[in-house]
């Protein structure tokens, strides 16, 4: 197995080098080649079925592409002699619905990973858990039941969970989507901490005005291939591609400065979410 290439691409935190993907007769990727370096926010925007979130599930093999390569930290998990658990362990996904377990507390939700994966004692883990769980701002809520809890704080505790088994990478599938628009603003602000934390983040998103806040870099993408790619003052305000300023144009409000409508989220045929 292949854990260590060039320098340039070991140090990176994400690396994709022509991925293809295919449902069938349906290729939702067509080749592309990014990279995510570590302690960079990269925000993925594009209309739905454009590809963003099939993108992010081969960066952690929930989605098998059809070719191409996906390294992550280093280590091939394209490779077929991967241990795709190891590398997860390393990655934090936080999807579009919560997956929580609706008969487990808040607390016990962060702490089942923790003590099955990790191996930590049920003391260790309860005190990560707590400390997640206040980091995110729901301390007072560590009894509670995922049905006792609105859907802003069920996502806030979903990203708690992701980060109480300590990775080096946060994987966002629009994780605001699901939200009433009057929740969004509390996970936000979770995930704009956790970039003031330097957390690497690879985040896809409607929220524009988010990503023009927080992101390192855009990345535009668009029937399966990026389209373009840059810092957000370029990509969000002064878009170089027709099809990039066309989308833009749709989604933005200029008389808000930015907010984002909301939009339908993609699922391209085949592309299953997580149960």
């Amino acid at each position: 197995m292949q854990t260590d290439r060039d320098p340039v691409t070991a140090h990176r935190a994400i690396e994709v080098e022509g991925l293809h993907k295919s449902f069938g007769a349906l290729e939702v990727l067509k080749g592309i080649d990014f990279s995510v370096e570590r302690g960079e926010v990269v925000c993925v925007i594009g209309p739905s079925g454009s590809g963003k979130s099939t993108l992010l599930r081969c960066v952690n093999l929930l989605e098998e592409p059809t070719a191409g390569r996906v390294t992550v930290a280093g280590t091939e998990v394209t490779d077929p002699d991967v241990d795709i658990d190891r590398v997860r362990r390393r990655i934090g996904m936080v999807f579009q619905s919560f997956n929580l377990f609706p008969h487990l507390t808040a607390l016990e939700n962060l702490t089942i990973a923790q003590r099955r994966v990790l191996r930590r004692d049920r003391a260790a883990a309860e005190r990560v858990a707590r400390a997640n769980l206040e980091r995110v701002g729901l301390s007072d809520k560590e009894a509670a039941y995922p049905a006792q809890l609105s859907g802003g704080q069920q996502q806030r505790v979903a990203i708690a969970r992701a980060l109480s088994m300590e990775p080096e990478l946060m994987l966002f599938d629009e994780p605001t989507s699901a939200l009433d628009p009057e929740l969004v603003g509390d996970v936000l602000a979770v995930m704009r901490g956790l970039a003031q934390d330097g957390m690497t983040m690879l985040v896809v998103t409607h929220e524009m005005s988010f990503a023009r806040e927080v992101a390192d870099r855009v990345v535009f993408m668009d029937a399966g291939i990026i389209v373009e790619q840059g810092v957000p003052e370029r990509v969000i305000a002064d878009p170089q591609h027709e099809r990039t300023r066309t989308f833009l144009a749709r989604v933005l409000d200029p008389a808000a400065a930015g907010i984002s409508e909301a939009t339908e989220a993609e699922a391209p045929p085949g592309d299953q979410r997580e149960p």
